[in-house]
């Protein structure tokens, strides 16, 4: 079973530590970019903060792994 990441900003993804999420803070696009390319290979679920998902653009659902999610804004 693979394991859930999520990528964005420090405020809105630090609590998903807390059930075992690796978290992986980016204040901007650049830093977005650089954590989605260097995943963990056994990363499955990714869940984006809307900031995230834009800079990102359609990268993140074109690729069939891993899924992602984007949070409520």
């Amino acid at each position: 079973m693979g394991r859930v990441a999520a990528i964005g900003e420090q405020v809105r993804v630090a609590g998903f530590a807390l059930a075992g999420v690796v978290v992986l803070a980016a204040e901007g696009p650049d830093a977005v970019r650089e954590a989605w390319r260097n995943l963990p290979d056994d990363v499955e679920l990714v869940i984006l903060t809307p900031a995230a998902a834009d800079a990102l653009g359609p990268a993140s659902s074109e690729a069939a792994t891993p899924l992602s999610a984007v949070m409520p804004s």
